[in-house]
């Protein structure tokens, strides 16, 4: 089975919102909702690949982040490992530069979008450990 090794951040603003993005119609688990990141490259570190994906993706520079958490989920064609960060900091102003939708949401929010399976679990956690 195929593993693919995934890095994602939860993007936490001061005003207690989180960044989701919409993924495209045309990739695997097209039009969920997810936390923003991507696969990290041959010869890269889980941290290296993170920086390069939100700065690709929403034109942002990380400045501080904590690990979150770290877990595995199966899908019928492959394996996910999902690392997990949390942003607390960062430079820039946000924004879909892929042409992605994107939205900052509360936590209570999180249940009315439409998530893969791998990032419920993300979104539990954040229930059961963030406050509202």
């Amino acid at each position: 089975m195929l593993k693919i090794y995934v890095v994602a951040a939860v993007i936490w603003a001061k005003n207690k919102k989180i960044l989701i993005t919409k993924r495209p119609d045309n990739k695997p688990q097209g039009g969920f909702w997810e936390f923003p990141g991507g696969k990290i490259e041959r010869d890269e570190t889980p941290t290296e690949g993170l920086f390069r994906e939100l700065k690709e993706e929403l034109a942002i520079s990380v400045l501080e982040m904590r690990p979150f958490i770290k877990l595995e989920h199966e899908y019928p064609e492959r394996s996910i490992i999902l690392d997990v960060w949390m942003v607390e900091k960062f430079t820039g102003n946000a924004r879909g530069n892929e042409g992605q939708t994107i939205a900052w949401v509360s936590i209570d929010q999180l249940n009315q979008y439409q998530f893969p399976e791998a990032n419920r679990l993300i979104v539990d956690k954040l229930q059961t450990f963030l406050p509202c």
